[in-house]
C-alpha cells in the first residue's frame, strides 16, 4: 500500500521558519559571546544635541538625548561589541568643571579595574572643553584599558550629522586589542588622536588636529604610533577620594596689560604669552616673590625654551626696554622667570600645574614633572 503524507505548506513554512530563526538567535548569541564589551559614558555635548528648529541648524540644545538613545541611534555598534551605557550628566562642555573631572576619572578607573569583561570605554562629550577633559584623564585614569573621548559638530537631529559615524569609530576604537595602553584618545572624523597633543583648530567638522596616532577605515582601527610619555597607569598623579586640585588660574599678556590684581593669590598661574609687558612683568614678579608658580606657555602650544630659574636681579636685558621704569621698587630682590610648559597648550599646562601642586611646590620638581609629562 502506498501512503504519501503531506505537510501543509503553511505549517512548513513555519517549521522552516522557526528553525532559521532559532539558528539566527543561536549564531547571535554565540556572536554575542565572542564580541567585547564596551561601555559608552555620556556627559552631554552637541552629540546629544536636538534643534530647536528643524531648518536652523545652528540653534540647538547640546545634552539632551540620553546614553541609550545615544547608543539606539546607530545599530551599527551591535556588529562590533556588546554596548552598555551610563548616564554621567547631560550638559555642554563649558559646563565641565574640574570637579567633575575628577568624579569622571574616579568613575573610569573604578569601572575598568573591576570588570574584567569590558574592554574599553567610549565617553561622548562636547567638542568645546572635550580636550581639556581628556588631557585630565590621560594623567589620571588608573588602567592600560583604552578610552576614548567623542563628540559631534552638527547636533543628532541635523540633517547631516557625524555623531554618529563618530561614535561608531570610537568604538571600534577600544574594541580592538591593539588600542591597549595608549593612553586616552580622542576619534573624530575616523582619526585617533592622543589626548596630550589634539587641539580643537575651529568649530567645523575636521576640526581637531595634532597628535594623530591612527585611522579607522573600513576594516577597523589601524595604529601608527605609541605616545611615549607617562599616561594612564604609568602616570604619577593617583587619584583618591580625598584628592582635591589646586586653585590655578590662566592668564593672557596682551599689547599695554599691567599685570594682574588678586585679593586672594591663586595656588599657581599659567601665562598664556607671547612676551609680556614691563608692567605685566613686574606685577608677575611681586606674585612670584610670594611663592607662586607661575608656568609660561605659548598660545597655541608651541615650545616655550627653558628659562634660567633665578636672577639676583633682574638681568640688564629686561630691565633696558623698561628705562621708565628703572626707579620701580618691584625691579628689587630676586627675579624669578616662569618655568617652560614646554610643547603644552595654556590649558593643559594649566591641568598639569592643578595635578603637579599636589605633589610639589618645588621649583625643581615642577619644572621635571613639565619636562617628563
Amino acid at each position: 500500500m502506498n501512503m504519501n503524507f503531506r505537510i501543509p505548506v503553511s505549517r512548513l513554512a513555519a517549521y522552516t521558519l522557526g528553525l532559521l530563526l532559532a539558528a539566527a538567535q543561536a549564531q547571535a548569541a554565540n556572536n554575542e559571546e565572542e564580541l567585547p564589551v564596551v561601555l559608552v559614558i555620556a556627559t552631554g555635548g552637541t552629540i546629544a544635541g536636538v534643534q530647536e528648529d528643524p531648518d536652523d541648524a545652528e540653534r540647538y540644545r547640546a545634552g539632551t538625548l540620553s546614553a541609550d538613545q545615544i547608543t539606539a541611534s546607530v545599530p551599527a555598534l551591535s556588529e562590533h561589541a556588546v554596548i552598555e551605557a551610563e548616564q554621567f550628566s547631560n550638559i555642554p562642555s563649558p559646563q565641565i568643571m574640574p570637579s567633575d573631572w575628577l568624579r569622571l576619572s574616579r568613575l573610569v578607573t573604578e569601572r575598568l579595574q573591576t570588570r574584567d569583561d569590558i574592554a574599553g570605554i567610549v565617553i561622548t562629550h562636547g567638542t568645546d572643553r572635550m580636550e581639556e577633559t581628556a588631557f585630565f584623564l590621560h594623567l589620571t585614569v588608573d588602567s592600560d584599558k583604552p578610552v576614548a573621548l567623542v563628540g559631534a559638530q552638527h547636533p543628532a537631529t541635523h540633517r547631516s550629522p557625524d555623531g554618529p559615524a563618530n561614535l561608531l569609530a570610537a568604538v571600534r576604537t577600544v574594541a580592538s586589542p591593539e588600542a591597549l595602553d595608549r593612553g586616552v584618545m580622542l576619534v573624530m572624523d575616523e582619526r585617533i588622536l592622543s589626548a596630550r597633543e589634539v587641539r580643537k583648530d575651529y568649530p567645523r567638522v575636521g576640526g581637531f588636529a595634532r597628535g594623530q596616532i591612527g585611522v579607522v577605515g573600513h576594516d577597523g582601527p589601524e595604529f601608527l604610533y605609541r605616545p611615549s610619555r607617562p599616561h594612564t597607569h604609568r602616570s604619577e598623579f593617583k587619584l583618591t577620594d580625598n584628592t582635591t586640585l589646586a586653585d590655578v588660574d590662566m592668564l593672557i599678556t596682551y599689547s599695554g596689560g599691567m599685570g594682574p590684581r588678586y585679593d586672594t593669590l591663586p595656588a599657581g598661574i599659567v601665562l598664556a604669552t607671547t612676551g609680556s609687558t614691563c608692567e605685566e612683568s613686574l606685577a608677575l614678579q611681586v606674585i612670584a616673590r610670594k611663592g607662586v608658580p607661575i608656568v609660561a606657555a605659548f598660545p597655541t602650544g608651541q615650545s616655550v625654551r627653558r628659562l634660567r630659574p633665578i636672577e639676583e636681579s633682574a638681568p640688564e636685558w629686561v630691565r633696558e626696554p623698561c628705562a621708565r621704569l628703572a626707579d620701580d621698587p618691584r625691579w628689587e630682590g630676586r627675579w624669578i622667570f616662569p618655568l617652560p610648559a614646554r610643547l603644552l597648550t595654556p590649558q593643559k599646562a594649566r591641568i598639569l600645574l592643578m595635578l603637579a601642586l599636589s605633589q610639589s611646590n618645588s621649583r625643581d620638581e615642577l619644572e621635571e614633572i613639565f619636562q617628563r609629562y
